[in-house]
């Protein structure tokens, strides 16, 4: 069984593509469209065959650079990069549209921002509008809303982004077509004796050791750092995530002849980060604060336990009951996020102190925890 088996129509119902900007628009900044109808034939005859398919699609930027006639592919200030989204976006969704429906499809176009999905209630509320056009056999379009994203509330590569859509879509697959065909041992372009490597079950310090962050192109915001990020949270959430090379015609066809790529197996999605909440807490790409623990908070946590004050020795940030919080060792590495049971104030009160003290620091009966095991998960 070849690596595309696990992409196949007949055992993953949905699939979330992502196409990088150096694949869809050329070095002029316009739209390769014979390219991308090979994509949308892909498309069809999947959904012909029963597959639920949803695209998250780079290029606005690109393409709106050059019509504005933007330096630096329109990414020379954030300014810059917001007005050639905002123009962009109009002849990228009208390609997408005009060429699904020549297959008899129907487009929609959803533009989100980081803290769409970060955001609970926002997040549901994009996983059902994204559940029912799916239904409905519509073809969802989805791309970071970057005319109104700053630099510090935005996804900045839709690596990520394609891996959170695929949590809120609860899809079975995400397949990152890209201008590199796959994980190697080393930056192929430097090391010759560098190999592909076609599977991989863990993302540890060693995975990750062999990403390059660069974008090969310079037109795009990732690279393959952006890529396994976005692999850590997709298998967390039981999601089988491929990254596949864009750079031949017919991609997603080739693909599933040849199964030419790196497969991160997502593993058993009950288990999978312990339910749809804690997959969500898992896949954030932002907290609201900090919860610095002992060596005893530490290994309790590790071993299943819920966060008690006793074991809280600092607490930094500004956040509320039920925000995300990181919980870090002494010397800063993170441990664990979860949902804090107070606000930082409350928190920093009772930090270092024992259940029996709390009631009178904080004036109220007390919760049981800083943060309960069933909203946390460990880093």
């Amino acid at each position: 069984m070849t690596i595309a088996a696990y992409f196949s129509p007949a055992n993953a119902k949905r699939l979330i593509v992502k196409i990088g900007s150096a694949l869809l628009v050329d070095a002029k900044g316009a739209i390769r469209r014979d390219w991308l109808a090979g994509v949308v034939a892909d498309i069809a005859a999947r959904a012909r065959a029963g597959q639920q398919v949803a695209i998250v699609s780079s290029g606005a930027i690109a393409l709106g650079a050059r019509r504005l006639g933007l330096p630096k592919g329109g990414r020379a200030s954030l300014e810059d990069a917001q007005a050639a989204a905002a123009t962009g976006q109009i002849g990228l969704s009208h390609a997408w549209a005009e060429l699904l429906g020549a297959q008899g499809l129907t487009a929609a176009q959803i533009l989100v921002t980081l803290d769409d999905l970060e955001d609970r209630r926002r997040y549901l509320n994009a996983a059902a509008t994204l559940d029912r056009l799916l239904a409905l056999g519509v073809v969802p379009i989805i791309n970071e809303n970057d005319s109104v994203a700053t630099e510090e509330i935005r996804f900045g590569d839709n690596d990520r982004l394609a891996a959170r859509i695929g949590q809120a879509a609860r899809a079975d697959g995400v397949i990152l077509l890209s201008d590199v065909d796959g994980l190697y041992t080393a930056n192929p372009s430097v090391d010759p004796n560098a190999t592909l490597i076609p599977e991989i079950r863990s993302i540890d310090a060693r995975i990750m050791a062999m990403a390059d962050g660069g974008s090969a192109s310079g037109m795009g915001s990732g690279g393959m750092i952006s890529k396994l990020q976005a692999a850590k949270i997709a298998v967390g959430s039981g999601i089988h995530l491929a990254i596949v090379s864009g750079k031949r015609d017919d991609p997603l066809a080739a693909f599933e002849a040849d199964g030419r790529g790196t497969l991160f197996l997502g593993g058993d999605r009950k288990s999978a980060g312990g339910g749809a909440r804690k997959a969500w807490i898992a896949g954030r790409l932002t907290a609201r604060g900090r919860i610095k623990v002992d060596a005893g908070a530490a290994e309790a946590l590790r071993a299943g336990r819920s966060l008690l004050a006793a074991g809280a020795t600092e607490v930094t940030g500004t956040f509320a009951r039920g925000d995300v919080v990181e919980i870090i060792d002494g010397a800063g590495a993170v441990l664990a996020r979860g949902l804090a049971e107070y606000d930082a104030a409350d928190a920093a009160r009772i930090a270092g102190h024992r259940s029996a003290a709390h009631a009178e620091l904080l004036g109220y009966a007390p919760r049981s925890a800083l943060v309960h095991r069933d909203h946390l998960v460990l880093a």
